[in-house]
């Protein structure tokens, strides 16, 4: 006999457990309820299911738009914002093109930099990425390293899109 594979979704887990557990005769309290659902979908606990399943914030869009104007059709940063919150957006495209892992000198940076941009003031965006901790540099500035941070929503939006124009482009 083959098994049916069936895909679940569920998006209230307390009132999916409520008819389960009136269906059971002494059966385990709310809690527990949950607990043991999340177990059958492989997780360890229902705080563990909460963790890994946490919904995600949606992207402003209207911030994305405005970053997105400050890149050219290939993808390439040309303008420096006005506004403080979409100069951070813009550098965190730039921040996800630099090497993981990788100790660079100045010149490597300002080069990997130069890369993805129209705009040729590397110092500036090499500051700004050190002021966000997204960039860091030993005390005489000589080395630096990406530091890994979690990617807000509208930085996921604009380097999707940016990938799409590159894409584009190319075509």
């Amino acid at each position: 006999m083959s098994r049916d594979v069936i895909s679940l979704t569920i998006d209230d887990l307390s009132q999916f457990c409520k008819p389960l557990r009136s269906d059971l005769p002494q059966g385990p309290s709310h809690a527990q309820m949950q607990g043991l659902v999340a177990k059958a979908a492989g997780y360890r606990n229902y705080q563990h299911l909460r963790a890994r399943n946490a919904p995600k914030a949606p992207a402003d869009r209207k911030q994305v738009e405005r970053a997105l104007r400050c890149f050219d059709a290939q993808g390439l940063f040309e303008a420096w914002p006005a506004r403080t919150a979409v100069q951070y957006l813009c550098v965190q495209a730039i921040w996800a093109h630099l090497p993981p892992r990788e100790t660079l000198n100045e010149r490597q940076i300002s080069a990997c930099i130069d890369e993805h941009c129209v705009l040729r003031d590397a110092a500036r965006i090499r500051r700004t990425l050190v002021e966000l901790k997204l960039l860091e540099r030993n005390k005489d500035g000589s080395v630096y390293q990406r530091l890994e941070q979690p990617v807000p929503p509208e930085a996921e939006a604009l380097i999707a899109a940016l990938k799409a124009r590159r894409k584009q482009s190319r075509a």
